[in-house]
């Protein structure tokens, strides 16, 4: 294997080997059965003002959008980019697995007045599979054994392609909790660096721009345990998660009515290619 320069095939496989082994290590140290809709307990979290100015990603995105131009919002959630890009394209195709997660969406739609999203309750790739210009991909690589699959079926659909993820594991929250409550480190799932090299093992070389992500904060501290349960798998009222509470009772502060354990600043990459014809 070429390290500085590894093969399509070499560059996809470590992106499976390692989530693999972040899976693997999930499932060894989870305290409670995985919910059948992942992010359902925390849905309610995603549904956020489509025309809000505080988020530097979505600044970008917007920027890169054109009004005559079909998203398609793939892993879409609640709607936190597909709603404010139905605001300044011709059309948003928003896909998400999430039941939770789709009736947060369609609920933003009837709460704004946008009607110009249709709404796909779907895994990726879906079948028939919808054809756009643009393909959105924010924060939905991290966990996906064959990500390059997803790439491809993706830029079969799209001229132009985007994705959003985190630079670094490092400063979350629930990765420095898991060392603490499960006593080992967190195996890191692939990110912004290992989708670059990706990319460059596809032959793309894509535009780059980082941005300061912001933390959205919680309701309250009984909003964060929750969260945190579930990012670490724990059963509640265990021994892990009574450590668990004390932990955030301990480090949880205040700051504008939002709640936080560390308010570490972290920045997202906006990563985007036309797609190769």
């Amino acid at each position: 294997m070429n390290v500085l320069r590894p093969d399509r095939r070499e560059a996809a496989e470590a992106w499976r080997a390692r989530v693999r082994a972040g899976r693997a290590q999930r499932d060894r140290l989870r305290e409670a059965a995985e919910p059948v809709d992942l992010y359902g307990p925390m849905a309610a979290r995603f549904g956020q003002d489509p025309r809000r100015l505080d988020d530097p990603a979505l600044q970008v995105l917007r920027r890169l959008a054109a009004p005559t131009e079909t998203w398609l919002d793939i892993g879409a959630g609640g709607g936190r980019y597909s709603l404010p890009l139905a605001l300044v394209t011709r059309r948003v195709i928003a896909l998400d697995p999430s039941p939770a997660m789709i009736e947060v969406l369609r609920s933003g739609m009837a709460e704004h007045g946008i009607g110009n999203i249709e709404v796909l309750e779907s895994t990726w790739p879906t079948e028939p599979g919808p054809s756009a210009d643009v393909a959105l991909m924010a924060h939905v690589g991290y966990e996906i054994e064959d990500f390059g699959v997803f790439l491809d079926t993706a830029e079969a659909a799209v001229h132009r392609c985007v994705v959003v993820m985190r630079t670094s594991a490092a400063a979350r929250a629930s990765y420095t909790l898991w060392s603490e409550i499960h006593g080992e480190e967190r195996v890191a799932y692939p990110m912004l660096r290992e989708l670059l090299v990706l990319l460059v093992a596809r032959d793309v070389v894509p535009q780059v721009e980082l941005v300061d992500r912001g933390n959205w904060g919680y309701d309250d501290p009984d909003q964060i345990v929750a969260s945190m349960r579930h990012m670490l798998g724990l059963a509640a009222g265990s021994a892990k998660d009574r450590r668990l509470q004390a932990l955030i009772d301990e480090r949880a502060s205040e700051r504008d009515g939002a709640w936080e354990i560390d308010w570490t600043p972290m920045q997202d990459g906006i990563v985007s290619w036309a797609v190769p014809t």
